[in-house]
């Protein structure tokens, strides 16, 4: 709806004996509300379907004997409505007392109580009835982030609805009956046994504290609350830090709550909602730390140091900052001034797509400016680099067509190699509510994920076999005339090439390929191709694959030759992994592209940064991240700058990477704490987490939002905008971005951040209506957004692609099987990925008690079959073993995984995933195959 057109007034009424209004299809409450009259309510919630079963908002209907609730009650043409009857008030006024009388003084569980507010402002007083049974009592501890109180439940249901109608869970039901009824999780477990997720939706719905915070976190003293936004996934979601203090008097996050964001509409999940305390965690890094003199680098020391068996004080001593940051810059200075050619090809870095843009910025500045290297990149080129890499070429920009949220008005939702319940859990509320309200599910995976249940058909296709299952798609919308003609001709080149190179994929070839039968192959197609919307969004089950790009090519192919992009409910989404994986991509994190995607190789675009730097920038495309560990192998790069990554667990064959970063002339690490990949540096500066600075992060929908700080950080660690630019001075930079009214970067400063937001914005045209006053202001904003009045475009595409001649190029793929074969000595094959409680490298959320709690070791899933087979019971050791290394983990069997496959994540250090896989790559993305390895598994003693 348009906000500046004011809706239609559709239905008169009168109300409390004033003629008064309602919009059509209002209820009662909302029109009271609106007419400025508050009605008690406590079931009620506005992001709720109505339940009327509290009956606090009783009202008096004129000509009807009983009395109406409010909260579901429609108001009709001529009706007569008295809120300030006797009779109603009287009743509402014994509701609210029978409630007392069940729940009794709730604000011991929640300082601002509904219940509790309700009777102050009717006047109402407990203790004239009987009290409710002893069985209610008893608090259930069991969960780690979660205390249930139900001495403290009305059974208002709010927690119900919210579990099942938002969150799409259906963990929480009412169970008995009459006097004995109670909330319960699934067959009447504790909530700690049960299959609760932890989203905590039910305990921001709770109005009495019968669900709460653990550990009394919701009733701790706030001295203020913080709004910024999630430093986790690609969602970005919206949120609210509330701060206290602890008992020496310092500030800490208590508790966390959603905001009405537009990514989120306050839905959070456990990471968002309980992941944060890794922020107050002892193990932070306070101090700058150097390598001793004499100890060497071991890449023993990591397991050493992580086991207790080393300390970090036996292979580092605390420096000051000044002696750090000149240690750090002379290690550099001294490799990039011996360069031969100029340039500072000898030096790369790493920047992280976990900080804000402006620290993408900055930092990718600092490579190419400073030590005048194109060797920068970060972890999208572990995550997405496929992705980006075929829409670049397909349709001119690497974003996203629509926002999650769109697949509301999906008829059909195409979900392939992604697992959005663990990876992305708000993105994956969205698709459960739209299945739920009618649309059509496909999910394309080897796995069962939760997502699948929902689905109309879940294609388990065989590990690998991506490009065969999507050409049969292709082949069968061609073949059967499903084709958008119209839009292929307006919009689209290249279709007679797929059109011939999908001529022979039909479904009964490939189905003998990828092993869905034909069939199914022509249903699936059939329904995308005729429905009036059907939209696709992929995870990195399609582009971690040395084949990643084509995989990307087809998807955008099916999208295309249907006419399905453009169009509310329609369109290509690779959802981001990381908080910011979009925006360090857009500010020019990547080794080839400058800001805004331009290529170094473009001479218009490098000149325009040569001028805005003062400084001639290589031509030449910088190496990747699997690149610069090869070279670091091969002695070619002989230093490195580390910002907010991690690279000893994140790359490919990290032995072998971790011994590349050994022999390292130069390591500098800045991050929050000393992670495996400090654990190998000369220098190691202690940054800021997230809820410690300003900063603007963009999401996966390319909605840009502003982060604001919510404490200090700890000890003398500093702001990561500071710590690049102090960097950047030392080298010979005449930065001036941190001033000296901005303090010495310790403390949040939104002036210098500001400044790098506007150089940034000057090369960013998406950012061209978005200043900083702007998204300080609203928050956030959707780009690209062409003037400071514009709202942004959600949905891109619409007209023409950002092309030359505004089409769209389809590229024709060809199966074509991986390196990573079985045999009989590695007969399964892994898979790798994430869990819902842990992130990436688990750098934050291993610190995280409460996450780390839940889930405190890695699990190796393996199908019933294959365990028997292998005599191997849940539970057990195993070891599993890969042509590139070995990791013990504890076996997990179910069904979640087909025949001959195995999954685990790569969040554990305990069992790095990643000394599993091997480093072969992509060859147009350079992105490896993190999910196709052939591994061995077999019973083992205890996990050494």
């Amino acid at each position: 709806m348009n906000k500046s057109v004011a809706p239609e007034i559709a239905i008169e009424f009168t109300l409390d004996g004033r003629p008064a209004s309602a919009l059509r299809g209002e209820t009662v409450l909302q029109a009271a509300r609106r007419a400025g009259l508050d009605i008690p309510r406590l079931c009620h919630h506005d992001d709720l379907t109505p339940a009327g079963n509290c009956r606090a908002c009783v009202v008096e209907v004129d000509g009807e004997r009983a009395l109406a609730a409010s909260c579901c009650r429609a108001v009709a043409p001529g009706m007569a409505v008295r809120t300030d009857s006797e009779r109603a008030t009287k009743a509402r006024a014994m509701v609210v007392e029978l409630l007392l009388s069940d729940a009794g003084a709730t604000e011991r569980h929640k300082p601002d109580s509904e219940l509790a507010s309700w009777s102050r402002r009717l006047g109402v007083r407990a203790g004239r009835l009987p009290a409710r049974g002893p069985a209610y009592a008893a608090p259930d501890t069991s969960h780690a982030a979660i205390e249930v109180n139900l001495d403290a439940c009305i059974q208002c249901t709010r927690c119900l609805r919210a579990c099942r109608d938002v969150q799409g869970n259906d963990v929480i039901g009412l169970s008995l009956r009459g006097s004995h009824a109670m909330i319960s999780f699934d067959a009447g477990d504790p909530l700690g046994g049960s299959s609760c997720v932890a989203c905590g939706e039910c305990v921001q719905a709770c109005p009495t504290g019968a669900l709460a915070p653990a550990a009394g976190a919701g009733r701790a003293d706030i001295a203020k609350t913080v709004d910024s936004v999630c430093p986790y996934c690609g969602v970005g979601c919206q949120l609210t830090w509330h701060v206290g203090s602890d008992d020496a008097g310092a500030e800490r996050i208590r508790f966390v709550t959603g905001r009405d964001g537009p990514a989120n509409h306050k839905r959070l999940c456990v990471k968002g909602r309980y992941g944060f305390d890794y922020v107050h965690s002892p193990a932070r890094l306070t101090v700058p730390l150097v390598r001793r003199d004499g100890v060497a680098k071991d890449p023993a020391d990591i397991e050493a140091v992580k086991s207790g068996s080393k300390r970090l004080d036996e292979l580092f001593r605390e420096a000051t900052w000044d002696e750090a940051l000149a240690l750090a810059a002379d290690g550099l200075r001294r490799i990039r001034d011996g360069a031969a050619d100029g340039f500072g090809s000898a030096l790369a870095g790493f920047g992280s797509a976990k900080g804000s843009n402006e620290e993408a910025y900055l930092f990718q500045k600092l490579v190419r400016q400073v030590l005048h290297s194109s060797h920068v990149d970060h972890c999208t080129r572990l995550c997405h680099a496929s992705s980006v890499a075929a829409l670049l070429e397909g349709i001119g920009s690497g974003a996203v067509s629509n926002p999650v949220s769109d697949v509301a008005h999906a008829e059909v939702i195409f979900l392939i190699g992604a697992n959005p319940v663990v990876n992305h859990p708000v993105a994956a509320t969205w698709i459960k509510n739209a299945v739920d309200r009618g649309a059509t599910l496909i999910v394309a995976d080897p796995r069962r994920s939760a997502l699948t249940r929902r689905a109309k058909w879940h294609l388990a296709f065989r590990p690998d076999t991506d490009v065969a299952l999507l050409n049969a798609l292709l082949h069968t919308i061609i073949d059967e005339g499903l084709v958008d003609e119209d839009f292929v001709a307006r919009r689209v080149n290249g279709f007679d090439a797929v059109k011939a190179a999908v001529a022979e994929a039909t479904p009964e070839r490939m189905s003998e390929i990828c092993g869905i039968d034909a069939g199914t192959l022509r249903a699936v197609a059939r329904t995308f191709a005729r429905s009036k919307a059907s939209m696709i969004l992929w995870g990195m089950g399609i582009s971690q694959h040395v084949h990643g790009t084509d995989n990307a090519r087809a998807l955008i192919a099916l999208s295309l030759i249907s006419g399905q992009i453009g169009r509310p409910g329609t369109g290509l989404h690779p959802l981001r992994g990381q908080n910011n994986v979009q925006g360090a991509s857009d500010a020019g994190l990547i080794p080839m592209m400058l800001p805004n995607y331009q290529r170094v190789s473009n001479d218009v675009a490098r000149r325009q940064f040569e001028a805005l730097w003062g400084v001639a920038l290589d031509a030449r495309s910088g190496l990747t991240v699997v690149e610069i560990m090869h070279a670091v192998d091969e002695g070619r790069i002989r230093g490195l700058y580390v910002e907010g990554e991690n690279p000893a667990m994140s790359d490919p064959d990290v032995n072998h990477a971790r011994a590349a970063m050994a022999r390292l002339e130069h390591l500098v690490v800045q991050d929050i704490f000393a992670t495996e990949t400090a654990m190998l540096a000369d220098v190691i500066l202690p940054a800021s987490a997230q809820p410690e600075k300003w900063g603007t992060y963009t999401n996966t929908d390319r909605l840009i939002q502003a982060g604001r700080p919510a404490v200090a950080p700890p000890g003398s660690a500093k702001q990561d905008l500071w710590v690049i630019e102090q960097i950047g001075r030392r080298l010979g930079a005449d930065w001036r971005y941190w001033r000296e009214e901005d303090g010495d970067g310790h403390a949040a400063a939104e002036a210098p951040v500001a400044r790098v937001y506007e150089e940034l914005r000057a090369v960013m045209d998406p950012l061209r209506g978005v200043p900083w006053e702007r998204l300080s202001h609203e928050d956030a904003v959707v780009t690209p957004a062409a003037s400071r009045e514009a709202p942004g475009q959600a949905i891109v595409f619409v007209d023409r692609f950002p092309t030359a001649d505004g089409k769209a190029t389809l590229v024709p793929t060809q199966f074509r099987p991986g390196p990573e074969r079985t045999d009989g000595d590695y007969p399964l094959i892994l898979t790798t990925g994430r869990v819902l409680e842990h992130w990436h490298t688990g750098a934050m959320t291993r610190h995280s008690d409460v996450l780390d709690t839940i889930t405190p070791q890695a699990l190796a899933t393996l199908h019933p079959d294959d365990a028997s087979g292998l005599a191997v019971n849940d539970g057990a050791t195993v070891e599993l073993r890969s042509r590139h290394g070995v990791v013990y983990a504890t076996a997990r069997v179910s069904t979640e995984v087909q025949r001959g496959q195995v999954f685990i994540p790569f969040a554990f250090w305990e069992a790095a995933a990643n000394k599993l896989t091997g480093s072969a790559v992509d060859e147009v993305a350079k992105i490896p195959g993190f999910k196709v390895t052939a591994v061995q598994v077999r019973a083992s003693a205890p996990i050494p």
